[in-house]
């Protein structure tokens, strides 16, 4: 299966914050590898703009050994022609986003308004009005650019209302592109696939034959260098709010009149407007502590400088979306650092047949769909089969596996990363997998009483061993219902 590669039009891709670490790990890599697929066009340029002084030449060679660094395998053996004819389309300004320094430059090579133009913020969201102001006084912002803003957008929901109004002035709703990284999975667009372009599976997704819902992100990595952030933050604010509520969304909206930015979002916003707020026997919260068995990580509070600090970095959610579809089914939410995988998987669990005809020794056997969106990509059914061989009707439940790089074989099995999806989205103008502002402050509304109740009692995280699924009581969340959570599993 060969994947069909579309060129997109001719653009300029400004990246504010250029130098910065997102741009070397993730935008200049993706854009090479789109570049060698024959998506980027002659005359697409990419501009680098960031404060520090350094000729175009040694941007090109920052960006150089970023790719080397990041996107080693698109490469090969040695540099070859690719590289070097991507970082042609390679420049640099160095600029201040809050004093006038490089504007006029900038101004002056963007003058050509029949391309495509971008502006990705890959700077501190203190920094986006500052930036936004500036484009439109130097009459860049026409009414086709196109900004990209990273997360956090906004820490709660008065920020967040802010933020969106700040660009607002600026900028339309339409040419605003907040990204999540994790709507760019492969996986999380199949999941799209899987629910609306099978009948097999519509017609069974409902709080009629699914039992209940797992949502888990697993992180072996703990707060590293984003300690100072990191600790201001916590899980809730950092995963929930936003990379687990999207998939969270995408499982449990309604099927969207048609496959459109707005018509997907409309249905993602009543999702996030019909959950249930959690009451404080669904929440548990920990904090990691040292490594075992010669694991030399520090613990959290040593990692983030504050030995009195009571910021969760794992965190598990029992709620529920109140409408006729979901009535009565729960969501089970998780979200970890320093967990024994890595894994983000959702779970699909399906309610037992309401009469066996094999008897009472055929034990429980419930149909689970499992929707791998890290590592190994992919989706994998459990069904009930009868164990083969004579001695009676014994079943057993065996998978139906479908890892994408298995069953697409070695044509069709090459991933796309998210960030190379999403800015060629971007630049086509497709805000399907990209946050709307009225989505972002319902996400925030919804979690800010979250987070105010447990300041308020002045819950402390319970500790959990680094390399562990969590504290024990995030197990009891499931228990006491008679359920369990999936193994996190590599």
């Amino acid at each position: 299966m060969v994947s069909r590669v579309i060129p997109v039009e001719p653009f300029d891709l400004v990246i504010f914050g250029g130098t910065g670490d997102l741009s070397r790990r993730k935008i200049l890599p993706g854009l090479f590898k789109r570049f060698l697929a024959g998506q980027m066009p002659p005359e697409a340029r990419v501009i680098g703009a960031a404060r520090s002084e350094m000729p175009r030449e040694e941007f090109q060679d920052l960006a150089a050994e970023a790719i080397r660094e990041f996107a080693e395998e698109a490469i090969g053996d040695g540099d070859g022609d690719g590289l070097a004819a991507f970082l042609d389309r390679i420049h640099y300004i160095s600029i201040d986003a809050r004093g006038e320094k490089g504007w006029n430059e900038l101004q002056d090579m963007m003058s050509d308004k029949s391309r495509i133009e971008a502006y990705y913020f890959s700077v501190a969201p203190s920094l986006f009005g500052d930036l936004a102001e500036k484009l439109q006084s130097y009459g860049m912002a026409d009414d086709e650019s196109r900004i990209v803003v990273e997360k956090p957008f906004g820490r709660d929901l008065e920020s967040a209302r802010e933020l969106n109004a700040t660009l607002a002035r600026y900028f339309d709703e339409r040419q605003i592109y907040r990204i999540d990284h994790y709507l760019g999975k492969e996986t999380v667009q199949n999941l799209m696939a899987v629910r609306f372009g099978n009948m097999l599976f519509e017609p069974l997704w409902n709080s009629q034959y699914v039992d209940h819902i797992q949502i888990t992100v697993a992180e072996t990595v703990g707060v590293g260098g984003r300690g100072e952030y990191y600790d201001k933050s916590g899980a809730m604010r950092d995963m929930v709010q936003n990379h687990l509520m999207q998939l969270l969304c995408l499982i449990a909206m309604e099927p969207p009149a048609r496959f459109s930015p707005d018509a997907v979002r409309d249905e993602k916003l009543k999702v996030i407007r019909a959950l249930d707020p959690v009451p404080p026997h669904h929440i548990a919260r920990g904090q990691y502590g040292e490594g075992q068995n010669g694991d030399d990580h520090p613990d959290y509070r040593t990692a983030v400088g504050d030995p009195r600090s009571k910021t969760e970095s794992f965190i598990a959610i029992r709620t529920m979306v109140s409408n006729w579809r979901w009535a009565g089914t729960p969501f089970y939410l998780r979200t970890g650092k320093r967990m024994g995988a890595r894994s983000s998987e959702i779970t699909v669990v399906f309610k037992d047949t309401p009469h066996s005809i094999f008897g009472e020794d055929a034990g429980s056997h419930r149909n689970v769909l499992s929707i791998r969106l890290q590592p190994n990509e992919g989706i994998t059914l459990g069904v009930t089969i009868k164990e083969p061989g004579p001695g009676g009707m014994r079943l057993v439940d065996v998978p139906l596996d479908m890892t994408f790089a298995d069953a697409l074989g070695p044509d069709g099995g090459e991933q796309v990363e998210a960030y190379e999806r999403l800015i060629m989205d971007v630049i086509r103008g497709n805000q399907t997998l990209f946050m709307r502002g009225d989505e972002v402050e319902a996400a925030w509304a919804w979690t800010d009483p979250i987070i105010e109740g447990w300041i308020k009692r002045g819950d402390v995280p319970k500790p959990y061993e680094s390399g562990s699924t969590g504290p024990t009581d995030s197990d009891q969340l499931l228990k006491r219902e008679g359920r369990e959570w999936r193994k996190i599993a590599p």
